[in-house]
């Protein structure tokens, strides 16, 4: 089978000829891989980041993995049309929104830093790096590349993506969002929120039957730490309506659906696999970064949902030997990929210095030791 063949089975509960293997380097390592500083991917899309991506699957050869590919082509403006960049060095490069207002320039109170070797921090309050008062100097954003909008653009990621591994499109859940404030006005005026939030629930779903008509491999959805930032009773007020909605849609058109919630999960897996149509879970991080026991998990709910992960980015991926990466790997495949339905993954993204040896022990016990 191909990589796109096996995590399509795998996604859909089947069994596989093998169980697939697709690491989460969604960022950091394929950045690292281009030689470039990550400004450079980030800020002006030389490459863009698909396309590191999917290098870097190719480089490992390990089963692709690619579900957001569709933000890639959804248009809106780029960065250059509305920021300025108000500072750079050999380290960083910071850009600062604006808009014009009679014809004076109104400057955000946020920032983006663009890092040579890290990804961005976006949002960032500008007095947090006493950046408070509006620039002296600015210079404007040059050497953007643009992306191919609409379908034509997605298809140009599924060629150069072909066979290694499966390309789709995401949507995310309403949130109360990651800053204090959120959870406050919740509390404070639960009404008004529900309704801000259906509101982000009806335009998730638009954007969601956009990216169905394009017939992607899958349908991702979710948003990172969703349990992280919200009680299980916030998130079931908040977010399992549109995750219903979402789910139900998706099978009625054929796409099967993946949601991704790094950290806290357990609660979430299941919500997801007793009350939605969903299709995949990840990236069940285990303890202490999430709360998930991969054994138990698919032990309770592996008949329905297929699993996708859950081997801890720090300890074994990051720090330990290629020797201490094959015992992990062995142990989750043991566990877990009976009957199929199961995909051989890390947790939330493999950090930047992840040695490329580890990667690869990863990759082979699972061809080896993962076959069925």
């Amino acid at each position: 089978m191909t990589g796109r063949e096996r995590m399509l089975a795998a996604t859909l509960g089947k069994q596989a000829d093998m169980v697939p293997v697709a690491p989460d380097t969604s960022n950091m390592i394929p950045c690292r891989l281009t030689g470039k500083p990550f400004w450079n991917i980030y800020l002006y899309r030389d490459p863009p980041l698909w396309k590191a991506y999917i290098d870097c699957a190719k480089h490992f050869d390990f089963d692709g993995w690619l579900p957001s590919a569709a933000g890639y082509c959804m248009g809106g403006p780029s960065e250059a049309e509305n920021a300025k960049i108000v500072h750079r060095s050999d380290e960083r490069i910071i850009t600062r929104q604006y808009r014009t207002e009679n014809a004076k320039m109104l400057w955000s109170d946020r920032v983006t830093v663009y890092y040579r070797a890290d990804p961005p921090t976006r949002n960032l309050k500008a007095e947090l790096i006493g950046m408070a008062e509006a620039p002296e100097r600015w210079w404007d954003i040059e050497g953007i590349k643009e992306h191919t909008p609409g379908r034509e653009g997605f298809e140009e990621i599924r060629a150069y993506m072909g066979e290694q591994g499966i390309v789709g499109g995401g949507v995310g859940l309403p949130s109360l969002g990651i800053e204090p404030e959120g959870i406050y006005a919740y509390y404070d005026d639960r009404p008004a929120v529900r309704r801000r939030l259906e509101a982000a629930g009806e335009q998730t779903i638009r954007r969601a039957e956009q990216i169905l008509e394009w017939e992607p491999d899958v349908l991702m959805i979710g948003i990172s730490g969703y349990l992280t930032f919200h009680s299980p009773d916030i998130a079931r007020d908040i977010g399992l309506r549109t995750l219903q909605r979402l789910t139900k849609m998706a099978k009625d058109r054929g796409v099967p659906t993946h949601l991704h919630c790094c950290g806290r999960e357990r609660a979430l897996v299941e919500m997801a696999a007793n009350e939605t149509d969903l299709n995949l879970i990840n990236p069940l991080e285990p303890p202490p970064m999430g709360d998930c026991d991969l054994a138990e998990i698919k032990k309770t709910f592996g008949r329905k949902v297929a699993l996708m992960g859950n081997i801890h980015t720090t300890d074994p991926m990051l720090r330990g030997t290629p020797e201490e990466v094959a015992r992990a790997a062995r142990w989750c495949i043991d566990v877990a990929a009976e009957g199929g339905g199961y995909v051989l993954s890390t947790g939330d993204q493999c950090g930047r210095d992840t040695p490329d040896e580890n990667i690869l022990a990863l990759v082979q016990t699972g061809r080896e030791y993962g076959k069925y």
